[in-house]
């Protein structure tokens, strides 16, 4: 679908990474900009043209996940090393280190109050730790592969996470349970978002679609088929209305959530764009890419922008998205198929999968039945044949 309008402005280009950034964050003084690269370095970046950047350099290898601690004092970033940083963002490049995982370390997150980090890493695990002293309080573990992202839920009470083993979990971080699990079935999912009001959660999958999720019916609420590479990486707007995605066809997109459609799409990036974000204002954002570039913009105005449409923002901010939203044109438009019959696909291919694993075990446990039988039957002759022969003796 072509951009209504014409495309927001990339304003500025930061150069500094050695390889492909994977990360990208905003301080919530809009003055810095933290990144983490394959080049195991994690780069602040100054908002004022005039001030040079920090490079911290303290990982033994890939750094895959940064972000700002809500009051801004702390970056922490998540490595291949199996480490997770703490870093005080100035020129002093202090920071603290602790051997989170026994694995690659894929995503850390910050809770809104800041007391705590929630991380996911290669060893399937998800762990959840204190942010002063780094102490331990507990791990998730329901997950069958890598586990690619962990977020905390704006009020802190969920954890959201993202497997290479197809699913999409939601846990009660007070009763480590697992609520419930969003399966994807042609991919999975690289990065899982919030929406600001809670009640919802993106999703950026391999198979090139952004799916929006209602977390209290469980159903799909959007399914956007709008780029034509994986997708690397989803950022809510804080006012709810836009979602920014960025995808391994070397574009970012901003999507309408309102009207459930695709509203720009932005070039700039020399081949994957692999992470984005908007600041925590909604005014700016940034992205970064296997070209080794930092891209920062600026959300155009609108008659979509949040800024000029108080009473519809806070209504979708107050009650999440509303699932018509989606398919007059996310869906009819992009030729796909009506979001309620999605769900209900989905839900079946579910039930499916589960059948397909229930026989496969059932399966097994046939062969090992047999196995036994055999066996006990051989054992039986055998048996036989040295009482033959005794009697005969």
């Amino acid at each position: 679908m072509p951009p209504a309008q014409s495309d927001p402005t990339l304003e500025r280009h930061f150069k500094g990474h050695r390889d492909t950034v994977t990360s990208v964050d905003f301080s919530c003084n809009m003055k810095q900009i933290a990144t983490g690269s394959m080049d195991s370095c994690v780069m602040i970046w100054n908002m004022k043209p005039q001030m040079r950047a920090y490079r911290f350099d303290g990982h033994k290898d890939a750094v895959i996940s940064i972000q700002f601690s809500p009051s801004g004092h702390l970056v922490a970033s998540a490595s291949r090393d199996k480490t997770v940083r703490l870093w005080v963002p100035s020129i002093k490049a202090e920071s603290t280190v602790f051997r989170a995982h026994t694995g690659t370390v894929r995503s850390v997150n910050f809770s809104g109050d800041g007391q705590t980090l929630v991380t996911a890493s290669d060893d399937k695990t998800i762990k959840v730790w204190t942010v002063h002293r780094q102490k331990f309080l507990f791990s998730l573990n329901q997950h069958i592969n890598w586990v690619r992202c962990a977020k905390f839920s704006p009020d802190d009470r969920l954890i959201v996470s993202s497997s290479d083993d197809r699913t999409i979990k939601l846990w009660d971080k007070n009763s480590r349970d697992c609520i419930h699990s969003f399966y994807e079935h042609a991919g999975y999912a690289n990065h899982v978002a919030f929406h600001p009001s809670g009640t919802c959660i993106a999703a950026a999958s391999t198979d090139s679609s952004v799916k929006v999720w209602d977390i209290r019916s469980h159903k799909m609420l959007q399914h956007y088929q709008v780029h034509s590479g994986v997708v690397n990486g989803v950022s809510f707007h804080p006012a709810g209305n836009f979602l920014l995605t960025a995808s391994s066809d070397s574009t970012l997109k901003i999507l309408d959530l309102v009207e459930g459609k695709l509203l720009y799409t932005l070039h700039g990036h020399q081949g994957p764009a692999t992470c984005v974000a908007f600041s925590r204002t909604g005014e700016h954002f940034a992205s970064g890419g296997s070209d080794e570039q930092v891209m920062s913009g600026s959300q155009p105005q609108t008659s979509r922008d949040p800024s000029t449409r108080s009473s519809s923002s806070q209504q979708t901010q107050a009650q999440g998205l509303p699932q018509h939203s989606a398919h007059p044109q996310a869906q009819a438009a992009d030729g796909g198929v009506p979001p309620s019959l999605a769900s209900t696909l989905e839900h079946i291919i579910g039930q499916l999968d589960i059948l397909t694993q229930t026989v496969a075990i059932l399966e097994q446990r046939l062969t090992l039945t047999e196995d036994k039988l055999k066996e006990c039957m051989e054992n039986q002759v055998e048996i036989g044949l040295r009482l033959q022969s005794t009697d005969q003796a």
